[in-house]
This record gives C-alpha cells, structure tokens and sequence, in this order.
C-alpha cells in the first residue's frame, strides 16, 4: 500500500513496539510521550532493540536502519498527530488518561484523521466520548509483544463510519499482521477467552488437581498445541460436536451451571450436525475435504514439535 503518515501516542512497550513494525512496513511514524526527552529517550531504546532483534534474527538485517529512516520523536502530542493520516493511541490502561490524550489528540488531529486505541478491555463507545468526530474512531489492538504476536483486534463502537475500517485493515495488513473485526464488548474477544481460561486454571490449583506448572504442561502439550493452527471452533468441528454434547453432560455431574452445555451446540446436535464427520457444524467444512483438513493438521502438529524442539524448553524453572 501507499504508505501513511502515522502517529503513535504513548512510546513505551506497547506504543513503540507498534512504531517499530509500522516503521519496518515502510510508514512514516511520529512517536509522542508525556515529553518529548521521554519521546526522544524511547526512540533509543526501540533503535537498540531493532538492532538486538535483527541480531537474533527475529527482524529484518537492516531493520535499524529501516525504522531509523522512519521514526522521529516529536516535540508534543500536538506535534506529532498534526499531519498524521492515522493516529495510534497506546498511552496506560486508565480511562481518565485516555481521555485526556484522546482530547488533545482529536483537538490537534486533521478532521480526516483515523484514531485508533490499544485499549484491551475498556469500551471503545466510553472511550469515543473523548474524540472530535468519534465516527473516526475505533479499537485497533495489538497484542504483547507487538513486534512479534500478528494478531490484532478492530473494535468498531456503534457509531464508527464502516469506511475507516477497511483503512486501518489495510495498514495492519502491511506489517504482516492480521485483523479480525469484533464488536465492542467488555474484554472483546482476546481477553475474555483469555481470562476465561486463567479463571478456571486458578480453580484447578484451589481444589488441589494440579499445580500451575503441570497445568502450564498440559496446556501447553494439549489443546494449547493445537491454537496456533485452529481456533476452537475448527477443533470441536474436527473432535465431534456429538462429543463434546457428551462431555459437557459428564461435566455437569459436577457443575451443571458453570458447564451448562451452549444453545448453539445443542442445536447442531439436535440437526444431525457433528462437524468434519457430517460435513456441517459451526465451520461448516465440506465432509469431503475431510481428508485434506485431517492430512494437514497432522503436517501441522509434527513441524510445530520439531520447532518446539529446536528451540528447548523455556528458560521458566
């Protein structure tokens, strides 16, 4: 794509790890803090860290350069959204200091300006109440490490203009990353399912099961080996649908309430459909690529084990 003039308020972790691959997909990125000794202090820190990451081979060999040639640090947020085409807002995770940057960033911005926010759990619509021209607005947030995770939140709120969504799609896109539209809902769709999980983790290790590190274990070896090529309802398509009705049953001999089995699986059940085995379910994959979907989580599971045993155990213990 053509590239844009980009500001990214707030530099730290986050907000520079997100300057840094806009800089590397070729972006003219501003980057603002509370000062600009801050703003100038953390472009260091993200020029050391480009040439750390090349070195290890996780960026490019001239990735320095690159975000050198593409980042500067300006003088004030007001500075550095003038001109922008797209503004990042990454400042910490309290609605009152959003809101005070959002306004500056909204008074300061061009009217035409798209303003995107890394919040991950606050509403976007509370958060429009601070933006000039809220119709501009939406969540757009990236995951910890941004450099390194490629998935990313769009969080239109009810009254984002559909016309800047597939803008910001674009510019995601251009760092290698990919989107997925959600509506905006406490905790969207990554931190629900997340906490979820941890919740329930932390339920295990209070009645005594397991212990948070063989809980990590099986995690990790299990269900959690299987995410970074399907989400979890490829995997109840290709597990059985049938099946899953029956274990949640034998759940709820224990906790009929908090496994109650979802409308939606029932209804599938009820109309005869399984998933890949019936070729119908939540995904709906023709029964006859079954094979093929089968033949390719297999090549999928075995390299993603190599990899992990190249790499060894993680330096946890």
């Amino acid at each position: 794509m053509t590239p844009k003039r980009i500001a990214v308020v707030g530099s730290g972790y986050m907000g520079g790890g997100i300057a840094q691959v806009l800089a590397l997909a070729g972006h003219t990125v501003r980057i603002a803090d509370v000062s600009a000794e801050i703003a100038e202090s953390n472009l260091k820190r993200l020029l050391t860290e480009a040439e750390q990451f090349a070195a290890d081979g996780l960026f490019p060999a001239d990735a320095r350069e690159r975000i050198e040639a593409n980042v500067s640090a300006a003088d004030s947020i007001e500075d550095a959204v003038s001109d922008a085409e797209f503004i990042e807002e990454a400042v910490p995770e309290r609605i009152e200091i959003k809101h005070e940057t959002l306004r500056r960033i909204s008074a300061a911005a061009r009217p035409d300006a798209i303003i995107g926010s890394n919040t991950s759990t606050i509403l976007i619509a509370a958060l429009a109440e601070a933006v000039e021209h809220p119709e501009r607005f939406l969540g757009v947030h990236f995951s910890n490490p941004a450099p390194f995770i490629p998935g990313v939140e769009l969080i239109p709120h009810p009254d984002t203009d559909d016309a800047v969504i597939p803008v910001v799609e674009e510019i995601v896109a251009s760092t290698g990353k990919e989107t997925a539209r959600v509506k905006d809902a406490t905790g969207f769709v990554l931190n629900r399912l997340q906490y979820a999980l941890f919740h329930e983790a932390t339920q295990i290790v209070e009645e005594g099961i397991a212990t948070p590190d063989d809980i990590d274990t099986i995690v990790r070896t299990t269900f959690g080996f299987r995410l970074p090529v399907f989400g979890p309802f490829a995997i109840a398509d290709m597990a059985g649908l049938d099946v899953y009705s029956f274990c949640y049953a034998s759940l709820q001999t224990r906790w009929p309430e908090r496994f109650a089995t979802p409308d939606s699986l029932k209804e599938l059940v009820d109309a005869g459909k399984f998933g890949t085995k019936t070729g119908a379910g939540y995904l709906d994959v023709p029964a006859e690529r079954t094979a093929e979907l089968i033949a390719y989580r297999n090549r999928a599971y075995v390299a993603i084990k190599k990899l992990m045993d190249e790499l060894g155990p993680a330096p946890i213990h």
